[in-house]
C-alpha cells in the first residue's frame, strides 16, 4: 500500500504550514536520493512515483489536521457558551476527539460536543456541521468519492479501494451508515436539479432546426430485483426524455424506487417532475407522449393520472398526452401470429407486416386483415390456434395506440428502448449480481445515487448540498434573557 511508505509528521507544538514543508522537503530528498542511487528501471521509476504519492497524502493528511484543529481554541472560556441549530438549543460541555476518514487517510479532530438542552436528545458537534463532515465520521470529499464508488462496485470492492488508495479499513456497516447520510444530504436537489436539466434540454429543442414540435417524452417500467427474505419482487422505474424538431434525444432523466406496492412513489414523483417542467417552460408546449409497453402500472398511470392532467399554467386547459405502445413489444406478438400461421416459416409475411404497421395508416387494421384470411385458409392445431387469438385480441384491443405512421410523421418515439435500458442501468447492472440480496432501505440508497450519476446531475446536487445554509449560530445574550423570560412566565 502507497501509504506506508511515508514517514508520519510528528505533532507540532505550533500548528503551521512550515513544519509540514519541512517535513516534506526532507521526504522527497529521502526518495530522489534513493532513486538516484538505484538507477533507472521500470521497477525504481515505479517505487518512485508510489512513494511520492504517499509522501504528498501524508504531508496532505498533516496539514489537514493541523488546519481543521486551530478552527476551535482549547481554552472552553472563548467558546460559545451555547449555539442554535434547525431550531435546537445547545449548551457546551467538553471537547473531545474523533477520527475522521478524509481522502489522505485518518486524522484526529478535537472539537468542542454540546449538549442539547432537551435532555434525551442527541448532542452536536459544531465544528463538525460547519466542516461538513458526513455521519461524523468522513470529509464530504471521502463520502463523495465513496459514493461514487457505490455507484459502480458492490460494497466488498469499494472497502478494497478504501484501504487501497486511502490507507483506510472500513466496517460494512460503516460504509452503509456514511452512504446513508451522503443520499440524505444530496437526495433533497435532485428534483430541481433534473427539472433544470429538462428545461436546458427543451431550450436547446425549441431553437433546433427540424419540421417537428420538440417532444417530452415519459416512460415507466418494472424490473424485479431480490429481496432479502422475500424472493424477487418488482422495482419500478422511469425517465423523462427531451426531442428535438428533427427527433433526435437530447437527453434523460431517470427516477428509480424499490418494490412498492401499487408503485406510489414513482407515481407521484414522475408526475410532479412533469408538472414542475411544464409550469416552468414558458415556450410552447411541446408534444407530449407516453410510451411504454402493455402492464398494469403502466395503464393505471396514463388512465388515472395522464389522461385527466391540467395544465398547471392554465387549469382550464388539458394536457394531451399520447400513448404509443412499443413498436418493438407489439412486433412481438406479430411474431406470435406468424408461429401461430406459419411454424418455423413465414419470415416474409412477418417482415412485410412490420413495414405495413409502421408506415401504413391503418397499419394494425391491415395487418389484423391479413392475420384472418391465412387463418381462414388453415387448418392449425388447438395450441396454435389459442396462441393465435391470443395474440389476435391483444392487437385488436389497443390498436388505437399504434398508429405508428402517424406517431412517425410528426417526430414522436415509437419504442420504450430508454426505459427498457434504465431497468437495466439503473436497477440489473448493481443490484442483481450474483448472490445479491437486498433490503428495502439500503437498495434504495444505491438506487437513489445512481438515479443522480445517470441522470448527468452529480455535480449539480453536491455542489447545492454542500453549500452552507443551515450552521449552528452563537446565542446572543439577548435571545437567552427571552427565552428566560418565556420560561419563566
Amino acid at each position: 500500500m502507497a501509504q506506508s511508505t511515508a514517514t508520519p509528521l510528528p505533532p507540532a507544538s505550533e500548528p503551521g504550514l512550515d513544519n509540514v514543508m519541512a517535513h516534506l522537503r526532507e521526504q522527497l530528498e529521502e526518495c530522489c536520493q534513493q532513486f538516484r542511487q538505484a538507477g533507472p528501471t521500470p521497477l525504481t521509476a515505479h517505487t518512485l512515483e508510489q512513494q511520492l504519492k504517499a509522501v504528498f497524502a501524508e504531508a496532505a493528511r498533516a496539514l489537514l489536521e493541523q488546519e481543521f484543529n486551530r478552527l476551535e481554541a482549547d481554552d472552553k472560556s472563548q467558546a460559545a457558551p451555547k449555539v442554535r441549530y434547525r431550531r435546537q438549543t445547545y449548551r457546551l460541555n467538553k471537547k473531545t476527539k474523533a477520527q475522521i476518514a478524509t481522502s489522505f487517510g485518518s486524522i484526529t479532530l478535537w472539537s468542542f460536543l454540546y449538549l442539547n438542552c432537551e435532555d434525551g436528545e442527541p448532542g452536536l458537534h459544531p465544528l463538525h456541521v460547519s466542516l461538513g463532515i458526513v455521519a461524523g465520521t468522513a470529509t464530504a470529499a471521502l463520502a463523495e468519492r465513496v459514493a461514487r464508488w457505490a455507484v459502480d462496485c458492490s460494497q466488498g470492492e469499494v472497502r478494497h479501494w478504501l484501504q487501497a488508495e486511502h490507507g483506510l479499513r472500513w466496517s460494512n456497516d460503516r460504509l452503509r451508515c456514511v452512504l446513508r447520510a451522503f443520499r440524505r444530504l444530496v437526495v433533497v436537489f435532485r428534483e430541481e436539479a433534473q427539472q433544470q436539466r429538462v428545461l436546458q434540454w427543451l431550450a436547446t429543442a425549441d431553437r433546433s432546426r427540424g419540421r417537428h414540435r420538440p417532444v417530452l417524452a415519459l416512460g415507466r417500467d418494472g424490473v424485479m430485483v431480490p429481496l432479502r427474505g422475500r424472493g424477487y419482487r418488482e422495482a419500478s422505474t422511469a425517465t423523462v426524455s427531451v426531442y428535438d424538431r428533427r427527433g433526435k434525444r437530447l437527453g434523460t432523466v431517470y427516477l428509480g424506487q424499490m418494490p412498492e406496492k401499487h408503485q406510489v412513489t414513482l407515481t407521484e414523483t414522475l408526475t410532479a417532475l412533469a408538472l414542475a417542467v411544464l409550469k416552468q417552460w414558458s415556450g410552447p408546449v411541446p408534444r407530449l407522449v407516453y410510451v411504454t409497453d402493455k402492464g398494469k402500472a403502466q395503464d393505471n398511470y396514463y388512465r388515472r393520472v395522464l389522461r385527466r392532467q391540467r395544465h398547471p399554467r392554465h387549469p382550464g386547459r388539458q394536457l394531451a398526452w399520447e400513448w404509443v405502445l412499443d413498436f418493438f413489444h407489439v412486433c412481438g406478438y406479430v411474431s406470435k401470429l406468424r408461429e401461430a400461421l406459419f411454424k418455423a416459416g413465414g419470415q416474409g409475411w412477418y417482415k412485410r407486416m412490420r413495414h405495413w404497421l409502421r408506415h401504413r395508416d391503418q397499419g394494425a387494421a391491415h395487418l389484423l386483415r391479413s392475420a384472418m384470411q391465412h387463418y381462414n385458409r388453415r387448418k392449425l392445431s388447438k395450441a396454435a390456434r389459442r396462441a393465435f387469438w391470443k395474440a389476435y385480441r391483444y392487437l385488436r384491443r389497443y390498436s388505437r395506440w399504434m398508429a405508428y405512421a402517424r406517431y412517425r410523421r410528426q417526430g414522436l418515439p415509437i419504442g420504450s428502448g430508454v426505459t427498457e435500458a434504465a431497468c437495466k442501468t439503473v436497477f440489473s447492472q448493481r443490484l442483481k449480481r450474483s448472490g445479491m440480496r437486498w433490503n428495502q432501505q439500503s437498495g434504495q440508497v444505491i438506487v437513489d445515487l445512481r438515479v443522480l450519476y445517470l441522470s448527468g446531475i452529480w455535480q449539480d446536487v453536491v455542489r447545492k448540498a454542500l453549500q452552507p445554509r443551515h450552521l449552528p449560530k452563537r446565542v446572543s445574550p439577548q435571545y437567552q434573557a427571552r427565552q428566560n423570560h418565556s420560561k419563566a412566565a
